[in-house]
């Protein structure tokens, strides 16, 4: 027998052998590994994992594309397109890989957490702000819970991870910009899935929809954007329906109770506030910003932790609404239901926006520049005693060290100028002045920012 066809039928039976007996033993360890891990984390989560979040990757992308709604789609697509139906039914699967994750609760638990934990407090101080926790504790563990976010910057996903470690595992709905090696393995790891917001192929819109029902209905606790994308000019944008409307039209009071719990986000530094405003200005949402600046900014931040300057970029606070059963609110609702729920969890978000120190010094300085730092302290306690007699979300700190605190940072980034005459704006800081101010204009009822939200909701 000649060596090259030994050699080959050495290898032929190694891989039978590893087939048969090594491969399926070293998937029955680590699954078995990940059983325990689950059942040692579910004892102290309030809402235990859901089996559907713990379903293979493989078969959940194979109940996905069979899925009848989705095979109605598939032949329809094949018509429209004028291509045979395997080749249609090929694209769906490959819509199904893209946005099936393929949570991991090791990676989850004991690695997302922790990384989300260390990153929000070495960057922030967290405050949490409305909280009912008797309410929230009030809800059916038995319902799906979608957490809906405001979106002011990519640290939001980190946020609320950290400060629902306790609650459960959020599944979240992640843009295209998260599709990149190795983000992508990380981010599907953590349960979170892809979109393509820009998509209108009723295909793949229609295996999206398929999933996010799947998912709902499975129970799984998820966390959505409805603006949309990131807030260019500090602004609530105006909601968008498409996963809400999902998760509306497919709902079944009789099969599982679904729960929007609105969540609202603010900071006294947007890490992205001047990429933000930039493509703002240009009339674009296009902001992807280039490698060498990020490099350099990345490069900045590490040597101002070496040398000990670093003070942190102020407070995150994070604010949790009254919750909105959708079974309790379709009786109420008109004929466009998703789009009443839509605005009016946008109002019960807007409603407990936190109110913080830079933002609130930023608005009063903005409307009276130059203004004298002892008429700045006096005008945001009026502020404060104004939000405290309705309810609303206001700063904890005392006027003076709130507003020594907030000049310390916009002076330090050269975006004010304080002078005998008083505190003025510069050039380069009247655009990110009034970034932060519009996130809590809202609350103060200004007329050109509710013209503008107005505006907003009528395009």
């Amino acid at each position: 027998m000649p060596v090259w066809a030994f050699v080959l039928i050495i290898l032929f039976a190694g891989v039978t052998f590893a087939s048969h007996f090594l491969f399926p033993s070293v998937r029955w360890f680590f699954r078995k590994r990940a059983e325990r891990v689950i059942a040692k984390v579910n004892l102290r989560l309030q809402r235990p994992i859901e089996p559907f979040k713990l379903a293979r990757r493989y078969d959940m992308i194979q109940r996905l594309i069979y899925d009848p709604q989705v095979t109605e789609a598939i032949v329809e697509h094949a018509r429209k397109e004028g291509i045979p139906e395997n080749v249609a039914f090929e694209k769906a699967r490959h819509y199904a890989r893209e946005i099936v994750p393929s949570f991991s609760a090791t990676a989850y638990f004991g690695f997302g957490i922790r990384l989300a934990r260390w990153l929000s407090k070495s960057l922030y101080r967290i405050k949490l702000g409305t909280f009912d926790r008797k309410r929230l504790e009030q809800i059916d563990p038995d319902a799906t819970v979608v957490f809906v976010i405001n979106h002011r910057s990519n640290m939001d996903y980190v946020l609320v991870t950290y400060l629902a470690a306790n609650a459960g595992a959020l599944s979240y709905a992640v843009g295209e910009w998260a599709r990149v090696w190795p983000l992508s393995t990380v981010i599907r790891a953590m349960g979170a899935y892809f979109i393509r917001r820009k998509s209108r192929g009723a295909l793949y819109r229609k295996v999206l929809a398929r999933y996010v029902q799947m998912a709902t209905r499975g129970g799984v606790s998820q966390a959505v954007f409805p603006e949309g994308g990131l807030s260019l000019n500090g602004l609530l944008a105006p909601p968008r329906m498409g996963l809400l409307n999902y998760i509306v039209e497919d709902f079944d009071a009789k099969a599982r109770e679904v729960i929007f719990v609105p969540v609202a986000i603010n900071y006294d530094r947007v890490l992205e506030d001047t990429i933000l405003i930039k493509a703002d200005n240009a009339g674009t949402r296009r902001f992807k910003p280039s490698l060498i600046s990020v490099l350099r900014r990345v490069g900045r931040h590490i040597l101002l932790r070496l040398s000990g300057r670093f003070r942190g970029f102020g407070v995150a606070s994070v604010s949790f609404g009254e919750p909105l059963e959708l079974s309790k609110y379709l009786g109420q609702g008109g004929t466009d239901l998703t789009e009443e729920i839509a605005h009016e969890l946008m109002k019960r978000i807007a409603a407990v926006t936190p109110v913080l120190g830079v933002p609130l010094v930023a608005r009063h300085i903005l409307q009276s520049e130059p203004v004298q730092v002892s008429a700045l302290e006096q005008a945001v306690g009026e502020s404060i005693a104004f939000l405290t007699n309705r309810q609303l979300p206001c700063p904890r700190r005392r006027p003076n060290e709130l507003v020594q605190d907030a000049l310390d940072r916009l002076g330090a980034r050269g975006l004010i100028r304080i002078s005998e005459e008083g505190v003025s704006v510069t050039e380069i800081g009247r655009d990110i002045l009034t970034f932060y101010a519009n996130s809590i204009a809202h609350h103060f009822d200004d007329p050109a920012a509710e013209q503008d939200d107005l505006s907003a909701a009528a395009e």
